[in-house]
């Protein structure tokens, strides 16, 4: 297996497994507070495959070809909701909407306590350039499987948290804003938030405007990993 084909798919296990936690943690949240839609539908689960029937070109073409063009992987993945029940509780819908990211930032938290751990017992070293799949590298060839494996789970991750809670339709951060809003015009803001052509600006937008928002915030996370050593 070449390098360029190994590294995809370390990519895309940990792809599936960061997409797949966030869908079914939006999923489980809503049945949680009474929606029971996305559960029917098969989405309170950690297997893959309800998610990639629900969206394939998420799931699997628009990851590998980001990977293809671009070295790393992004992709998309959707858990259904009933809207009569969001209009009726806008403040649960923004606890579902924010379930998704929460469930990155834990794998984020949990990339930084292996790194931290695999320090301790010098079996993980802080590389000298940081970059997606480089946010810590092993003390000994045994290890580079791992570290690998951790930084993707690190970088990743901390990127779907950071992009879907952009306050813009169709991502999560726009259906926390439900958090927010009057059960009295809860309706009308739904309403306003799905409209295609809102969807499609907001998204534009939003990708646009990550190119800016991520580097920096990249940044503070690793110089957070790592104190003192001063990454630019």
């Amino acid at each position: 297996m070449t390098p360029d084909l190994l590294l995809g798919l370390k990519w895309y296990i940990v792809f599936l497994f960061s997409t797949v936690l966030h869908e079914a943690a939006h999923a489980w949240v809503g049945l949680k507070l009474g929606d029971d839609t996305a559960h029917r539908g098969g989405q309170v689960t950690l297997d893959p495959t309800p998610h990639i029937r629900r969206e394939p070109v998420g799931m699997v073409v628009i990851p590998i070809l980001s990977f293809l063009l671009g070295g790393w992987m992004l992709g998309w993945a959707s858990a259904p909701y009933d809207p009569q029940w969001a209009i009726r509780n806008p403040r649960g819908k923004g606890l579902v909407s924010l379930a998704g990211p929460a469930a990155n930032l834990l794998l984020v938290l949990l990339a930084v306590l292996l790194i931290r751990v695999g320090m301790a017992f010098h079996y993980f070293e802080a590389p000298e350039w940081i970059n997606f799949s480089s946010v810590v590298t092993a003390v000994s060839p045994n290890g580079y499987f791992f570290a690998t494996m951790i930084s993707i789970l690190f970088s990743l991750n901390l990127l779907l948290c950071t992009f879907n809670l952009l306050p813009l339709p169709p991502l999560d951060g726009s259906g926390a804003l439900m958090l927010f809003v009057p059960p009295e015009s809860a309706a009308k803001f739904l309403e306003t938030m799905w409209h295609p052509g809102f969807r499609m600006i907001g998204f534009i937008v939003a990708w646009r405007a990550f190119d800016y928002l991520y580097p920096p915030v990249q940044l503070f996370a690793v110089n957070l990993l790592y104190p003192g050593l001063g990454y630019h």
